[in-house]
């Protein structure tokens, strides 16, 4: 028979709502209780009713994670940084997709996000810009955490990196490695992201007095695919660049795909950046230089920012979160060169 919340009370020796507080991370607990009931738990093997808790609490225990994102990888570790937090926390995350969102009124949004019984929403870009969605949320009074987005559209709860800065340096670390001729790879037309990125190659290449050639620079999607486009147009004018920065690595890979498929060697005549440290960005060959973003980091903390405030009933719904910024860092690999 499937151990019940008594059983629990009555081995450790304390009250159900002392086992309650323990089971849902309250505070105020003494270590010395808490591992005696932990230690029933285990014993009985018991695992509290996701309804049953929420019934109890007035709160369902889940968190979604919403995306709208061509890069698989991104959103893999977004979603295994949540899904630790929601574990040690004891809560479930849902991933959703909302494919087709630019589109989208705030009616069919609402619509959608009411089949969603969640505690909280992360968001990931393009979707943390779109007014239609952020409005849905503040309709059915869900809070939600964003990655990457404009501080103008949601200024207290964005997480992310300087996506400027950081390209900006990628353009520099090239330019300092003799190469003046450097075509760029635009990452989705939708995403912040990819304006961002966009401008900080351009604020690199006028800093240091270098034109920009617009023949070598095309509109990508953040795709593989896309990426070899793009590396096709940039391969098939006059004269060639001696070095591609695309705006993500599953772009940068789709670029030395097309170059080793046409024979010009990368790195001797072909240097090649990418952006995300994605885990293709070490598959291929050369390994890919690229700026490593802490996504998984991102992840988590956008959950923990979900559920700290659902342990405290004094929270209200509109209380806002803190903008947290992380560091980006330049890893060097085997697909650049200096000249």
């Amino acid at each position: 028979m499937k151990s019940r919340i008594h059983d629990v009370a009555e081995l450790a020796g304390v009250s159900m709502k002392t086992v309650s507080r323990v089971l849902n991370r309250e505070p105020n607990v003494a270590d010395k209780t808490r591992e005696r009931v932990l230690e029933a738990s285990r014993e009985l093997r018991y695992t509290p009713s996701l309804a049953a808790r929420g019934l109890a609490t007035s709160k369902n225990y889940l968190l979604a994670l919403l995306y709208d994102n061509v890069t698989p990888s991104y959103v893999l570790k977004v979603q295994q940084g949540a899904t630790r937090i929601c574990q040690e926390a004891g809560y479930h995350l849902i991933v959703h997709p909302m494919r087709g969102s630019i589109e989208i009124t705030q009616e069919e949004a609402v619509a959608a996000l009411e089949r969603l019984p969640v505690d909280g929403v992360i968001l990931t870009s393009p979707l943390s810009d779109n007014p239609a969605i952020l409005a849905a949320l503040a309709q059915l009074k869900i809070r939600f955490t964003t990655l990457g987005a404009s501080t103008e559209t949601a200024p207290q709860q964005v997480i992310g990196i300087d996506n400027r800065k950081a390209a900006e340096d990628m353009t520099a670390f090239l330019i300092k490695s003799g190469h003046q001729d450097i075509g760029f790879v635009k990452g989705h037309k939708n995403h912040l992201s990819s304006q961002l990125r966009f401008d900080g190659f351009k604020a690199a290449m006028d800093s240091h007095g270098l034109k920009l050639r617009h023949e070598w620079i095309v509109q990508g999607d953040y795709s593989y695919t896309s990426g070899e486009v793009a590396a096709r147009h940039i391969f098939s004018k006059s004269s060639r660049p001696t070095a591609i920065f695309a705006s993500n690595d599953d772009m940068a890979a789709g670029v030395m795909a097309i170059a080793g498929h046409m024979g010009i060697s990368v790195p001797d005549e072909l240097s090649i950046g990418g952006f995300d440290d994605s885990s293709i960005a070490s598959i291929v060959w050369p390994r890919l230089s690229t700026i490593r973003q802490p996504v998984k980091e991102m992840g988590e903390r956008a959950a923990d920012m979900l559920i700290a405030p659902l342990r405290q009933t004094a929270k209200k719904t509109g209380d806002v979160m803190p903008c947290v910024s992380y560091s980006h860092h330049l890893v060097i690999r085997e697909s650049t060169k200096a000249r």
